[in-house]
């Protein structure tokens, strides 16, 4: 008689159908766990985008009201000085009109120094301020030259200024045009005449 009987660890066990349940239970809880994960990323990243976009807008807001605010700014700075420069030319028309009635060339010539104080005083509170030119050296960074002559000067040095120039709060707004010592002094017109006779000769 053959002998049948199996040990329990070479038959297949029966999984109870409690046990089945179980695991499904496991399987969709984890299931619906990891979509709620999903959920709430997705919720967290649209709410990160939302504050990004605002922070993004309100930056380009921001930066819009500081470039009117500046170009303000400079209409208002402009309008003073312009004002100011109105009444320099009610000055001169008062001069003008003062002395072509009175004929007073003096008190004309008093209004005009008046006036040309006033322009130095509006400039100087502007920050302008003249570029040094008499008897300094030539500086290229101050200067430009537009001549170079024989003089009694030394060579470089500055001897007549063709127009002034200015710094305005310490930067160069327009050079000083200026001539220039090139360190040959000057033939005078007798000696000039003498040497052109004994070239004839």
């Amino acid at each position: 008689m053959e002998d049948n009987f199996k040990p329990d660890t070479d038959q297949e066990r029966e999984i109870p159908e409690e046990e089945l349940v179980e695991e499904s239970e496991k399987s969709d809880n984890g299931k619906i766990s990891l979509e709620a994960k999903i959920l709430s990323l997705e919720e967290e990243k649209a709410e990160l985008k939302d504050k990004w976009l605002r922070a993004v807008a309100e930056f380009d807001n921001f930066r819009r009201r500081s470039a009117i605010e500046k170009m303000t700014w400079i209409k208002n700075a402009n309008q003073r000085l312009i004002l100011e420069l109105c009444e320099v030319t009610d000055n001169f028309e008062r001069a003008l009109d003062s002395v072509q009635t009175t004929g007073d060339t003096e008190h004309y010539q008093k209004g005009i120094k008046m006036i040309q104080k006033q322009i130095a005083n509006i400039l100087k509170r502007e920050g302008v301020e003249k570029i040094e030119t008499d008897g300094k050296e030539f500086d290229p960074e101050f200067h430009e030259a537009l001549a170079h002559i024989p003089s009694t000067l030394k060579e470089n040095k500055i001897i007549a200024t063709i127009q002034n120039g200015y710094l305005m709060n310490g930067k160069v707004i327009r050079a000083a045009r200026v001539a220039v010592s090139n360190g040959e002094k000057p033939v005078k017109a007798a000696e000039t005449k003498t040497a052109k006779q004994k070239r004839k000769k």
